[in-house]
């Protein structure tokens, strides 16, 4: 039972060790997500995870959001992208070296949308949806 408690004690000051060299932003969860970045009032109609992130669409009956929330990096200001194609109307976008996410509103009531986002290379959807 001694050995057992020693290979015990060794293997989490091992484990306590490692915990110990993992930088803020590996180790911290957002503090931020799609309602946070859009306001209050917007609904998740739809969401797509990508490679460090998690793009949500967002509506609130009459204006579309776009908010891509970090997964990895976060606190740590990367490349970070989300886009709104509203038919008719226009590219909405905000992009840039931001630490947790990225978010763009536009109207787009009784029209379709193109949405994406993401970190680095962003996806954006390829035909237009959740019209209405």
């Amino acid at each position: 039972m001694k050995k057992f408690l020693a290979t015990l004690g060794a293997a989490g000051t091992l484990l306590t060790g490692a915990l110990a060299f993992a930088t803020p932003a590996e180790a911290a969860s957002n503090p931020y997500g799609p309602k946070a970045a859009c306001g209050s009032g917007y609904v998740q109609v739809d969401k797509r995870t990508d490679r460090g992130s998690v793009v949500y669409l967002m509506y609130n009956g009459s204006s579309n959001c776009v908010a891509t929330i970090k997964t990895s990096n976060i606190g740590r200001a990367t490349d970070t992208f989300a886009r709104l194609d509203v038919k008719d109307y226009g590219t909405f976008h905000d992009s840039g070296d931001f630490k947790y996410y990225a978010a763009v509103k536009a109207p787009a009531k009784n029209t379709c949308v193109k949405w994406g986002g993401g970190q680095g290379t962003a996806w954006v959807s390829p035909s237009w949806g959740h019209c209405g």
